[in-house]
């Protein structure tokens, strides 16, 4: 089986990274995956480095006939068995290649984010035409896809974004170095927060609920973690501002290691707006972290309140210091609920039951011989 992947995102946010793991993921069973991407972006960077064959065009805007004839062309000389996309913008250009191209091909889209404009017009139809069948990644985006998208709901499922939890799992010796490297004591509670710097992300309320806490308790440290992408340095920058203003808050910057930094946490907090699924979440989950959540959009799908997490109501920041009291006051619930979590993860995100379901999916669009 061959498939060609596309992402034309120029951003590096979860839907580009996950575009990469869920790539690597087939690979890893024996399926040969191509990614067609934008140029120079981080994503292509990444590939490149991890020596995924890769092909590049430059489309920012919409209308690109001779991109169409490019991709028309790649697709017939790699005789692909599918096109499976995760940005749905990539449409515009997949939709009337494929057109083009003398065979039967099956199109699924992965849908990472909402809209929040009905798409239903002729042209956005047209584009949608083609598709063989999206996988929505929480129950909103299903939903979203419905009210927005011309779409038959038959065609749409909900997939999961999957996690590999022996990867992402509690690690003693890496508590041990990520502590001593930002020189956090062993009898200090670290609070963290992981994800790329966009308005929207919770990071205002996070900074606002750390000076709630400090009144509280004087044995707390901070960690955020990640970095701005493309268009966001200016909220960037007025985070690490607002941040500098607490000398018990430490910014780490992009970080590869997050699992070892996720085990290096005593509680994790998820304060995004309104997100459609939340990998750092499922990841903070997966190494046993209890996490203070956003009550709205996908974490609904993953938190289980007072099960395997804890809810606050979405932007209140004294709720959500509330909630991290909470747990700073009680190491008992923090361990149940961190042990709840990752079972959670285990029984519903894990990468090789995701990746096979995504399999199954392919199979049930292709003949018989793949």
């Amino acid at each position: 089986m061959k498939i060609l992947f596309s992402c034309l995102s120029r951003s590096w946010g979860g839907m580009e990274m996950y575009t990469l793991t869920q790539l690597l993921e087939l690979k890893k069973n024996n399926i040969e995956v191509d990614l067609l991407c934008f140029p120079l972006s981080k994503l292509h960077n990444e590939a490149k480095q991890l020596s995924i064959n890769t092909y590049c065009i430059k489309a920012k805007s919409y209308f690109h006939p001779i991109k169409i004839f490019k991709v028309k062309k790649l697709i017939e000389e790699n005789k692909y068995n599918a096109i499976h996309t995760h940005a749905s913008k990539d449409l515009w250009i997949l939709t009337p290649a494929l057109n083009l191209v003398k065979r039967e091909i099956p199109l699924f889209l992965t849908k990472h984010v909402g809209s929040f404009i009905v798409k239903k017009d002729f042209l956005h139809s047209y584009v949608y035409s083609r598709i063989t069948k999206t996988f929505a990644i929480s129950k909103v985006i299903k939903q979203n896809l419905i009210d927005t998208c011309p779409i038959d709901v038959s065609k749409i499922d909900i997939l999961y974004d999957g996690i590999d939890t022996q990867k992402f799992k509690s690690n003693a010796e890496s508590t041990k170095r990520i502590r001593k490297e930002f020189e956090i004591g062993t009898d200090e509670i670290v609070i963290g927060i992981t994800g790329r710097f966009s308005p929207g992300k919770g990071h205002l309320d996070f900074i606002s609920a750390v000076e709630i806490l400090n009144k509280k308790y004087s044995n707390l440290k901070f960690l955020i973690v990640g970095e701005a992408t493309i268009s966001e340095d200016d909220y960037a920058n007025r985070v690490i501002s607002l941040g500098k203003n607490f000398n018990n808050i430490i910014f780490t910057g992009y970080r590869k290691d997050i699992p070892d930094i996720l085990s290096a946490m005593n509680i994790f907090v998820f304060p995004s707006h309104a997100e459609a699924f939340g990998m750092a979440l499922v990841e903070a989950m997966a190494v046993e972290l209890p996490a203070v959540a956003t009550k709205s959009d996908g974490v609904l799908d993953i938190i289980d309140d007072n099960v395997n997490g804890l809810f606050f109501e979405n932007k209140n920041v004294t709720d959500l210091a509330e909630k991290i009291s909470m747990l700073i006051d009680d190491e008992s619930l923090r361990v149940r609920l961190g042990k709840s979590a990752r079972e959670k993860v285990i029984n519903n995100f894990e990468m090789n039951s995701i990746t096979k379901q995504l399999i199954r999916h392919y199979h049930d669009f292709l003949s018989k011989e793949f």
